[in-house]
Parts: structure tokens; sequence; C-alpha cells
């Protein structure tokens, strides 16, 4: 099992940017590809989808995030990106990574969710 880290939140005022990154914490082989998904979820709201990048590179948003946030990929850094721009209060959240898939490609670690990163854009 890998644990998955992700960065890059704080406090941004209203149409400001940030960009944050989903990193594996341990080594693992470059064949080992996953798709991987963004979710946010705020204090007493469900869980939302964000965004998702899969193993060949297609990419999908949210609609109340599409045309401001775009994901991508380092491969060889292990590290997924979510870079946000025209942020909104309704962003604020806890922003979180994971596998798109429980179980992992034969012969790679599991990748394991991580604690999050916080987002908040005052109103």
């Amino acid at each position: 099992q890998v644990q998955l880290v992700e960065s890059g939140g704080g406090s941004v005022q209203p149409g400001g940017s940030l960009r944050l990154a989903c990193a594996a914490s341990a080594y693992y082989h470059s064949y080992c590809q996953y798709s991987i998904i963004w979710y946010r979820q705020a204090p007493g709201k469900e869980r939302e989808f964000v965004s998702r990048i899969n193993i060949n590179g297609t990419i999908g948003y949210a609609d109340s995030v599409k045309g401001r946030f775009t994901i991508s990929r380092d491969s060889a850094a292990r590290t997924v990106y979510l870079r946000m721009t025209s942020l909104k209060p309704d962003d604020t959240a806890l922003y979180y990574c994971t596998a798109a898939r429980l179980i992992p490609p034969r012969g790679c670690p599991t990748l394991l969710r991580g604690q999050g990163t916080q987002v908040t854009v005052p109103s």
C-alpha cells in the first residue's frame, strides 16, 4: 500500500488561484498506472466529484468547476495536480484524491486516500 498525500491548499480571496498536488508517499514502479479522482467535501455536505484523469489521459470535470479547474499528471513524479482559478466561496471544502479503482493493477500497490487539503475562499 502507498499513501496519497495532498498539498497546496490554503485561504485565498475570491477570484484567486491555487494549485493542489496529489503525490504518492512512496516509490512504485512506473509501469503502475492509475486513474485518479479529486473529490471535495464541505462541512455538512455530501462528497462531490471534482475532476478525474484516466490512465489513457482522458479527463473529466464537474460542471461546477469546468473552465476554472485544470487537472494534470506528472507520471515521473507520481503526482497529479489540480490547478484552480477564479475561486469562489462555494469552492471552500476539504479536497482529497483517490485512485479510481479499489483493486490496483496486478503487481502494483493499492493507493490509499490521503487526509486531504483544505481550501477556503471567504465570502
